[in-house]
C-alpha cells in the first residue's frame, strides 16, 4: 500500500469530523499542488474551518486558482490515489464528499487565509468574503433562517478576531452591486455582538 493510501486510511479513521475534513482538504490540496494546480477551500467548507466546526458542511468544496481547467483524467488519477470514488467533479473520499467546483471567484482584496494541516497546507477564501457571501445567502431572494444561523456563526468569528478581520473590506464588499448587503451586514454585526 502506498504512503498516500495509508494516509487516506488514517484520515478516514479519524473520529473527529472537523479534523477529518481539514486533513482531507490538506491531502487533496497537496496532491493537486504537486500536479501544478493550486486549490482554495470555499463555501460551507471554508465556514466550517473558520468556525472550527461550529458549522459543519459535511463535504470539502474546492476551487482552482488557475484559469486552466483541470483535465478530468488528471483529476480522476489524483483522486484515485486516495481511493476516492465518483468524479469527474464530485468524489467520495475518506467518508466525506470532495467537490471541485471550478475557477475561484474572489472579489476580496484581502489575502487568502492559510491553514497548516498534518496532511498539507490549505488556503481558504478570505474571511471578509465568506461573511458577505453568507449574509447575502441568508437574506436573498428571501430570508432563510438556516442560512442566517450560518451567517451569525461566521460573523461571530469576525467579531472575536478583530485583529484578523478587515472591516473596511467587509463594508466594501457588502456595498458592491454583486452583493448589496450593507445594511444587512451592519444589522447582523450588531445582532451577533449583542448576543441575539
Amino acid at each position: 500500500m502506498t504512503d498516500i493510501a495509508n494516509e487516506a486510511q488514517e484520515i478516514e479513521a479519524c473520529p473527529d469530523l472537523l479534523e477529518r475534513a481539514l486533513r482531507l482538504a490538506g491531502l487533496v490540496t497537496r496532491l493537486f499542488r504537486e500536479e501544478g494546480w493550486e486549490l482554495v477551500v470555499v463555501g460551507g467548507s471554508a465556514i466550517e474551518f473558520y468556525t472550527e466546526g461550529a458549522y459543519m458542511s459535511g463535504d470539502v468544496d474546492l476551487c482552482r486558482t488557475d484559469l486552466r481547467p483541470i483535465p478530468p483524467r488528471l483529476a480522476q488519477g489524483v483522486m484515485a490515489k486516495i481511493g476516492a470514488t465518483g468524479g469527474p467533479r464530485s468524489w467520495k473520499a475518506c467518508g466525506l464528499f470532495v467537490d471541485l467546483l471550478g475557477l475561484l471567484e474572489n472579489e476580496a482584496r484581502t489575502p487568502l487565509r492559510k491553514i497548516q494541516t498534518p496532511s498539507g497546507d490549505i488556503f481558504l477564501i478570505p474571511l471578509e468574503l465568506a461573511v458577505v457571501e453568507r449574509t447575502l445567502i441568508s437574506v436573498y431572494p428571501q430570508y432563510n433562517p438556516e442560512a442566517s444561523e450560518v451567517a451569525k456563526k461566521i460573523m461571530a468569528v469576525c467579531i472575536k478576531n478583530p485583529q484578523e478581520t478587515d472591516w473596511a473590506e467587509i463594508r466594501r464588499l457588502a456595498s458592491l452591486p454583486a452583493f448589496d448587503v450593507t445594511n444587512e451586514i451592519e444589522s447582523l454585526r450588531k445582532e451577533v455582538a449583542n448576543g441575539e
